[in-house]
């Protein structure tokens, strides 16, 4: 399992990002989605909601990086507010995850100054690939887009979520960001939650170590030759790694309309968010939360994983893993040096 070219970033002591989804509601309906409704809510954030969360999780003495996420974060009419909100809070850097759909004219209603990355999703370099994944005429409406932003001066980055369905095409996907003018490039391992794990067939998606390293490491390789900067989870730790959770030393806020705060997203299907919001304020919970799984150490690496996922790790005839699971926030980064 070497990785050598790509560097881990690793996690750093104090470091701070808000997942703020923003509504729930999508025109989409991916094969993998992990929002859940039952637990996240289908309720938007109102205009005034908006900016109390926002300012609720900055921290003056502290960088935080904020993505606004939905469901689909430009239906909501009042998202460049949030942005432009975002930028006079102090939040280090702003960024929007969208399906490419830009609702509400989003292009022209904010600025690339305003923002510091647009990224759109996309799960294949063809309409043949994506669309059965994300839903017919999602490939020419997302790209049109795309290059739309790219040409309006916006940073944009592009966000593939790897699953058996697409695994053996995401060669093809370097050339075509190079194309674009894609500035970062985002590979994404599928995860058991949300609608993958209500549905046996698309659970069925998750690869193998040997599928993920064979080809991702190599294809990461082929954008950054670009000058592409590329992110993908570590997923498989080394022989001699150490374990690390992030929940122990980073600051991680998966916030959901319905009030919810995770900082692990392997939790989201279940109500046992560490905080939530009331009346305005970051509540602690009380009970068995995720917090009390983070400072658990197992030979399989993530203790979520091991619960949540079994279906994940393989063990020898002794019992014993044959390969341990990263922190699924555990990056690793190549650029073109």
């Amino acid at each position: 399992m070497d990785n050598s070219t790509a560097r881990t970033v690793g996690f750093k002591p104090g470091e701070r990002n808000v997942f703020f989804h923003i509504l729930t509601a999508c025109n989409l309906s991916c094969k993998h989605c992990y929002i859940n409704p039952e637990q996240h809510g289908t309720t938007t954030v109102s205009k005034g909601t908006l900016e109390k969360w926002l300012k609720l999780f900055v921290d003056p003495e502290k960088e935080t990086n904020i993505i606004f996420l939905g469901g689909e974060p430009t239906m909501h009419p009042d998202l460049p507010f949030g942005i432009r909100a975002a930028k006079k809070l102090g939040y280090r850097s702003v960024t929007v995850d969208t399906n490419g759909f830009l609702f509400h004219d989003f292009l022209d209603k904010v600025t690339p100054e305003e923002l510091d990355f647009l990224s759109f999703s996309l799960d294949g370099p063809t309409a043949e690939v994506n669309d059965p994944i994300r839903g017919e005429g999602v490939f020419g409406i997302c790209t049109e887009n795309l290059k739309k932003a790219v040409a309006s001066g916006f940073n944009v980055s592009l966000i593939f979520t790897v699953s058996r369905r697409n695994i053996k095409y995401l060669h093809m996907m370097p050339p075509l960001l190079a194309e674009w003018g894609v500035k970062r490039f985002f590979i994404q391992v599928i995860g058991i939650r949300g609608k993958t794990a209500q549905d046996k067939e698309e659970a069925s998606w998750q690869l193998t170590p040997e599928e993920w390293l064979e080809i991702v490491p190599g294809a990461a390789a082929a954008a950054s030759s670009f000058g592409i900067e590329v992110i993908f989870p570590k997923v498989f730790l080394e022989k001699d790694e150490v374990f690390e959770c992030a929940g122990r030393v980073a600051e991680n806020f998966f916030i959901f309309p319905n009030g919810r705060v995770y900082s692990c997203p392997l939790c989201e299907d279940y109500p046992v968010n560490m905080n939530r919001i009331e009346n305005g304020c970051l509540v602690k919970n009380i009970g068995l939360t995720e917090e009390n799984f983070f400072s658990l150490d197992i030979p399989e690496g993530c203790v979520l994983n091991k619960l949540l996922q079994p279906d994940n790790l393989q063990y020898n005839s002794n019992g014993r893993p044959l390969y341990r699971i990263s922190c699924c926030l555990l990056k690793q980064e190549m650029k073109k040096s």
